[in-house]
């Protein structure tokens, strides 16, 4: 359904430290920038884009918003909460746990204040 996701950053360098280790902690690999200058991140067929504004305003995180980011397993959800944290991240709602539908997940804001999880697939 979706070619990709752009968010907004006001620092890419700190936007890279974060989604690098929590990518790599997913078992992806590490960003690139483009010819536009904007943080791509692509694995298993999705793309996950990171750019400055381009009206030069600043980036804001979606109120409301969420972006989902799929995992293996739970020791990889466990590994990309703790790597987020560690990069810049705030660990935000519960901790990383299994769900009623037999789904674990994490959740945290990154650097800018955009809110994401990683989680495994509902049973």
């Amino acid at each position: 359904m979706f070619t990709h996701v752009m968010i907004g950053s006001n620092d890419l360098d700190r936007s890279k430290a974060f989604y690098d280790a929590t990518f790599t902690a997913l078992a992806g690999t590490p960003g690139k920038i483009d010819d536009r200058g904007r943080l791509v991140y692509i694995h298993n067929g999705s793309r996950l884009m990171v750019t400055t504004p381009i009206d030069g305003k600043p980036a804001t995180a979606a109120n409301g918003g969420t972006i989902g980011i799929v995992a293996s397993r739970p020791d990889q959800v466990q590994a990309w909460h703790d790597a987020g944290a560690d990069n810049g991240g705030t660990s935000i709602e519960s901790p990383p746990s299994l769900r009623p539908n037999g789904s674990f997940v994490a959740y945290l804001r990154d650097p800018d204040g955009n809110k994401l999880t990683a989680g495994t697939l509902p049973n």
